[in-house]
């Protein structure tokens, strides 16, 4: 029986991306971004959502693409992100989301060793839906040792409060 998992996938660059779907806290429209002094290169800053500050990383600028301006398409997406030994909120600006889907974990491939535009230790596999490929990230490798702000800290299993 085939083992599935939900993902969101969300589109950069042309490219399907999908993160774990227990990961995603919620979705925003693109929103004005406060700025951070002296933060890394794709760390945009800061956003308040319900009284919560969360620092947002453009995954263009993480993955080394080209930073585009927001479009109506453009997304915030809110994420528990294992970072360390704790699960930090933090957004995620996307070009765009479109759906929650299931895909096949048994027959995920690795990242091709080839080379490709994006940095391909922060993903953890490749998997398919229908004839097309989702590159899966790994959350964790993805934000490891950056410095980021404290977001909005939270404990792995609890309930998120809509």
């Amino acid at each position: 029986m085939a083992e599935t998992a939900q993902y969101l996938t969300l589109g950069l660059a042309g490219e399907t991306f999908g993160i774990g779907i227990r990961n995603v806290r919620e979705i925003l429209d693109m929103r004005p971004i406060s700025k951070l002094p002296h933060a890394p290169h794709f760390l945009l800053g800061m956003i308040d959502v319900r009284g919560s500050g969360y620092p947002i990383v453009d995954l263009r600028l993480k993955l080394d693409l080209p930073s585009v301006p927001a479009t109506d398409a453009t997304r915030i997406i809110i994420l528990d992100v294992p970072i360390g030994d704790r699960v930090v909120g933090v957004g995620f600006v996307a070009d765009c989301v479109y759906e929650v889907t299931d895909i096949d974990e048994s027959s995920m491939e690795p990242v091709p060793s080839v080379g490709g535009r994006w940095q391909s230790d922060y993903i953890a596999g490749i998997g398919r839906k229908a004839d097309k490929f989702v590159i899966i990230f790994d959350l964790a490798r993805l934000m490891a040792h950056e410095g980021m702000p404290a977001g909005q800290e939270t404990q792995v299993d609890a309930p998120v409060a809509a």
